[in-house]
């Protein structure tokens, strides 16, 4: 997904080919990259939340702790919050307990967002032990 466009080169009959050409633009992107301060984006859901009133500490908390944002809060609509698609996979089992089987919710992909430094640090770790164990192999 990435494109670069060369502005300026010189052609030499001897050591100009295909192969050098492209072991420049790796060095390149190799070099450039870094100093483009990259980040990782992840997606962002958004939820809406029907429960009874009983619950509400309990579910906001533990949206919370799942790095979401509450939105707003309808007593006849249910609650509107925004939450990290990453952390969103055991969250219907966890919101039929939270709730005696009486919560349910929608989500829906919203957009794509920064990731917090620990996250990115946690993801570029993995990356780079998966990397690891591939090259050992």
């Amino acid at each position: 997904g990435l494109r670069a466009t060369l502005l300026d080169g010189s052609y030499h009959d001897v050591d100009s080919n295909e192969l050098s050409f492209k072991m420049a633009a790796r060095l390149a992107y190799k070099a450039g990259i870094p100093e483009a301060n990259p980040v990782l984006l992840e997606p962002i859901c958004s939820l809406k939340v029907v429960i009874p009133d009983s619950y509400m500490g309990d579910v906001i908390g533990d949206l919370n702790k799942r790095r979401g944002r509450i939105m707003g809060m309808n007593p006849l609509d249910g609650g509107v919050a925004e939450c990290p698609m990453a952390e969103l996979g055991d969250y219907a089992i966890k919101l039929r307990s939270m709730t005696q089987g009486r919560g349910s919710f929608v989500s829906q992909f919203e957009r794509y967002d920064e990731a917090p430094a620990p996250v990115q640090e946690k993801v570029i770790a993995a990356n780079k032990a998966r990397l690891e164990a591939l090259n050992k192999e």
